[in-house]
């Protein structure tokens, strides 16, 4: 109540004189326009920094991230290197072992066929042998074999 009673002795005293109300109002509109513009200046100096700030943070983690896209970039080409650089080293392994296992299963095959001529070669001077010793006996088992061989001829 009592504030009321204030503004509006304060009210009157305003309107009462004109000279000295304007003066005091229109130096209270002058300060608060001074205030506010020199806060719109503080706000938009503030904002300034505040772009440029963030211009620049901007800045940089563009380059970061263009400096870690290289980086894995040349990591992926190192690995791709190093792979290739495996399978050929893996593929020249493989195909040295084929290469011993072929190389010794061909030399075991020419060993065998070796062998294999030999013994056709002995059994063969041992049948001559036997003939010269024996040639009845030779012309017999040779009947005897062609007899075989017509009989089972036949059957099938």
């Amino acid at each position: 109540m009592e504030n009321r009673h204030m503004e509006s002795q304060g009210a009157r005293s305003q309107f009462a004189g004109a000279s000295n109300s304007r003066n005091p109002n229109e130096a209270t509109s002058t300060a608060v326009s001074d205030s506010i513009s020199r806060g719109k200046d503080v706000v938009g100096s503030a904002a300034r920094d505040a772009m440029n700030s963030a211009g620049s943070d901007l800045q940089s983690l563009q380059a970061d991230l263009n400096g870690l896209k290289e980086t894995v970039t040349k990591l992926m080409s190192e690995a791709a290197d190093q792979a290739a650089k495996t399978a050929r080293e893996v593929s020249s392994q493989v195909t040295s072992r084929v290469s011993d296992v072929a190389g010794d299963l061909a030399d075991r095959g020419s060993a065998m066929a070796s062998t294999a001529t030999e013994q056709a070669k002995t059994f063969a001077s041992e049948v001559e042998s036997m003939a010269r010793r024996n040639p009845i006996g030779a012309i017999a088992g040779a009947v005897l074999v062609g007899i075989m061989i017509g009989v089972l001829g036949r059957r099938s």
